[in-house]
């Protein structure tokens, strides 16, 4: 449940509008949720400004979507990761309005939170690594930022990043997602004023060792605004830029 539904429901019954009898029945599944499988926290986005998101991956499709199912009945915008097709087809029979984001391997239900007015962009080196930058990008646009997608901007020709300068400059924060050495994030970080999470991805070449070149790069940056995610961690660098941004247009 969200803060905004919870100062609803309480308005509602100061109002006499619900019985305490109805307002107990509605806040029945708080703290949490208990399916025998997995324990739905429905409680997380009045602690952390954000809710509960399922990582299908290691689920199977009719975990997923009972999860799903859960989160969404509360009110609250469900999202889950590294979800397969099989897994969205389970989910919409129990939420038919679901919709399956097949790049960022992610399921969405409901509209998503209201637009914050906080900005987001996105910045992908190169195309290969565009399925963990729509992780972010649906993350961070699910959860009420406005996003901004500049793709293919990588440091093998500057002059694509540069041309993109202006609009990147107007974000809130900045997601940078790279994979080989990992050099994008610092020369973002040191052209922007704003916070920049740099995600290395598993793309590159045998010594790119599945994206440990490009995280040892990133940590080692000399930008000082810069902060990692761990590899191909779209959703954590979009939920992270989110509390920024929305914490900018507070």
């Amino acid at each position: 449940m969200q803060r905004d539904a919870l100062l609803h429901l309480l308005r509602e019954l100061e109002a006499g509008k619900l019985t305490a009898e109805q307002t107990a029945d509605k806040l029945a599944s708080l703290p949490f949720e208990d399916l025998e499988f997995a324990k739905v926290d429905h409680h997380r986005s009045l602690r952390s400004g954000l809710p509960e998101v399922v990582f299908a991956a290691g689920k199977t499709s009719e975990e997923t979507a009972a999860i799903l199912a859960r989160i969404h009945a509360s009110g609250t915008p469900a999202l889950a990761t590294r979800a397969d097709a099989a897994a969205f087809e389970a989910t919409q029979k129990l939420v038919p309005d679901a919709k399956y984001h097949a790049r960022a391997r992610c399921i969405t239900c409901g509209d998503g939170a209201k637009k914050s007015g906080g900005r987001v962009a996105v910045v992908c080196a190169g195309t290969s690594d565009l399925n963990v930058a729509e992780e972010a990008a649906i993350t961070a646009d699910f959860f009420g930022a406005t996003v901004s997608r500049f793709t293919d901007v990588g440091v093998a020709g500057l002059h694509r990043l540069l041309a993109h300068l202006n609009a990147i400059r107007e974000a809130d924060a900045v997601i940078c997602c790279a994979g080989m050495e990992g050099a994008l994030p610092s020369v973002v970080g040191g052209l922007v004023a704003v916070p920049v999470i740099a995600v290395p991805t598993s793309v590159g070449y045998g010594a790119a060792f599945g994206g440990v070149a490009a995280l040892l790069g990133m940590l080692n940056s000399c930008s000082p605004n810069i902060t990692v995610t761990n590899i191909d961690n779209g959703f954590g660098a979009g939920y992270v830029a989110t509390l920024y941004a929305n914490r900018a247009v507070r």
